[in-house]
């Protein structure tokens, strides 16, 4: 093989990566690795990058992006992602009113059950229904990826906008506004980890002293919210 090959395992990095991009554009990320490690690039080359390196080549193409993104997209580069993408958990029945006094949650997920996703390259979103007694997992929707979407921020909170609560790894600043026009309550957690276990920590937040803007997501009245934080506070 030639030095100036581009092997099939970073094409595929570079094209995964790509899709991170507000708007996907293998190209665009072509100009900057070549400017940043030289072309073609290779699994060497890659290793030495940086987010700073990214921010900074192809006279700051990438920029305006935001960090938590050019991490991710790093880290696909650098193949430290993998390429296995776990099957999402069995979706469990659900109909409209079974659960009073719950919300419902979505979770941007890169694969099975994980609380891994940055908002705008999540490959689907989880979506839960979680009341002080119980949760549901009653749906994954995935995004389109096909690039044509010219609001790609907007469709995503279009997708889950019968949802009070959201949970991403990262979002950023214009993303979340949009998120937060919505009328949801996006939760950054970069820690990330099972979605499930933080539906568990978030049931046991609606089963002790809610915040007002989860009881009211919760459909408590205001009037039901004052006797319940004055009976918390006489206990």
């Amino acid at each position: 093989m030639s030095n100036d090959t581009l092997t099939d395992d970073i094409a595929l990095r570079i094209g995964l990566a790509a899709r991170t991009l507000p708007d996907p554009d293998p190209a665009r990320l072509i100009r900057v690795l070549a400017d940043a490690v030289g072309l073609p690039p290779t699994a060497t080359t890659l290793e030495t990058l940086r987010v700073k390196d990214l921010k900074q080549a192809a006279d700051g193409e990438l920029a305006d992006l935001d960090v938590d993104l050019l991490k991710s997209m790093l880290a696909i580069l650098k193949g430290e992602t993998g390429q296995t993408i776990a099957p999402a958990p069995p979706v469990e029945p659900y109909a409209e009113g079974d659960m009073p006094g719950s919300v419902r949650v979505a979770c941007a997920s890169n694969g099975g059950d994980e609380l891994d996703g940055h908002f705008g390259a999540a490959r689907h979103f989880l979506v839960y229904q979680v009341s002080a007694h119980e949760i549901r997992l009653i749906d994954v929707r995935g995004v389109d990826e096909s690039g044509t979407v010219e609001d790609k921020n907007g469709q995503r909170a279009a997708l889950i906008a019968d949802c009070q609560v959201l949970y991403v790894a990262s979002i950023g600043g214009p993303a979340a506004a949009k998120v937060v026009k919505t009328d949801i309550h996006p939760i950054k957690d970069a820690a990330g980890g099972s979605a499930r276990e933080r539906m568990v920590a978030l049931q046991r937040i609606l089963g002790e002293k809610a915040p007002p803007w989860l009881a009211k997501a919760m459909g408590q009245t205001p009037e039901q919210r004052v006797r319940f934080a004055r009976s918390q506070d006489a206990a």
